[in-house]
């Protein structure tokens, strides 16, 4: 009996000394991660924020248990702060709101779609019906593999005006697909590699620039490297500009705030978790999952509604992007197509 009752007193203080390392640990990860603007290795656990402050919370629940009642609390705190953090600001703005008051007017409404199609997706055909169920005027993809090459012709009445990237490794290029014509007077490109491409678009007469971009991953690997060598071609960008695509970076990274900001883009709006890994259940992607995949623009053209689309079958959602384009400062509005013909809007 003496035994026996010497070793609980002993599991317990084991118990407590390993949730004290886990939560120093834990909050030593989420504080390196408020000094992603130091070093692209501190920006990398940014990235995981919410992540590594859910576990931060499971430990410091379980310290206060164990009786560590204020490390339990203190940790508790953390997490809930490094949450916060995370969110837009207001964080209760709603993305769909900010099209109320351009559904009561008479301007022309477009639709861009954006979706990572995962470069060995075993179900082209779900991707495909759903760009037909959703009728965007425009489609930017990632992860353009041989063989979406090929499943992307069948759509080419649909969308013939386009630009097909081949990457030179890896998992597949970037396109740009439109109904739309390409404007004559506009350029179109794709970088080298294959994971940026930008074309002209000409929607009512005006033309806007549409860029595709597929980042590499965080540091270590190439991700802050690649933007440096896009920033001079982003920035020649001239006009009216969107810009959609994988970033793999959640837009509270200092790499995607600094992006934002170099490239003189509107902040774009906060959207729930787009990528999940394909294994996992998506029922778990709004816990487990993360935003980064962005649709962002500048220079007169303004997001009206942008949202996740339905899962298709790839390990990303779609980003739906709904936007207008506002007139010269020097013109007045020009009437278009009545809502009346057209009750979403949408041209």
């Amino acid at each position: 009996m003496t035994g026996s009752t010497h070793t609980k007193p002993r599991a317990r203080s084991l118990f407590s000394r390993l949730c004290m390392a886990a939560m120093l640990a834990l909050a030593l990860a989420l504080a390196v991660g408020f000094g992603g603007s130091l070093h692209p290795a501190f920006d990398s656990f940014a990235h995981l924020r919410v992540h590594v402050a859910g576990l931060l919370g499971l430990a410091g629940l379980a310290a206060f248990g164990l009786g560590l009642r204020a490390a339990g609390v203190g940790a508790v705190i953390m997490a809930g702060l490094a949450v916060a953090s995370t969110l837009a600001s207001p964080f209760w703005h709603s993305p769909a709101a900010a099209g109320a008051d351009v559904a009561q007017q008479d301007v022309a409404r477009y639709r861009l779609l954006q979706l990572n199609l995962r470069f060995d997706h075993p179900e082209p055909n779900r991707v495909l019906s759903l760009i037909a169920r959703a009728q965007p005027d425009i489609v930017t993809l990632n992860e353009v593999s041989p063989q979406w090459r090929l499943a992307l012709e069948r759509i080419a009445a649909a969308y013939p005006h386009r630009l097909v990237c081949a990457a030179s490794a890896g998992v597949g290029g970037v396109a740009i697909l439109s109904r739309r014509p390409f404007a004559a007077s506009a350029g179109k490109a794709c970088a080298p590699g294959g994971r940026f491409a930008h074309a002209g678009i000409d929607l009512g007469g005006t033309t806007v620039t549409v860029a595709a971009v597929h980042f590499g991953w965080p540091w270590p690997s190439r991700q802050a490297a690649e933007a440096a060598r896009l920033a001079p071609v982003i920035a020649a960008l001239d006009g009216p500009t969107i810009l959609a695509g994988d970033f793999n970076a959640t837009p509270w990274s200092a790499f995607f705030r600094r992006f934002v900001a170099d490239g003189g883009f509107d902040t774009p709006p906060r959207l729930g978790a787009t990528w999940l890994y394909h294994a996992l259940p998506q029922a778990l992607r709004p816990a487990l999952g993360l935003p980064i995949d962005h649709v962002m623009t500048r220079q007169g053209v303004r997001l009206v509604q942008t949202r996740n689309g339905a899962h298709a079958g790839s390990d990303h959602v779609p980003v739906v992007a709904d936007f207008v384009l506002d007139p010269p400062a020097d013109s007045a509005p020009a009437a278009t197509i009545a809502l009346a013909a057209n009750p979403d809007g949408i041209r």
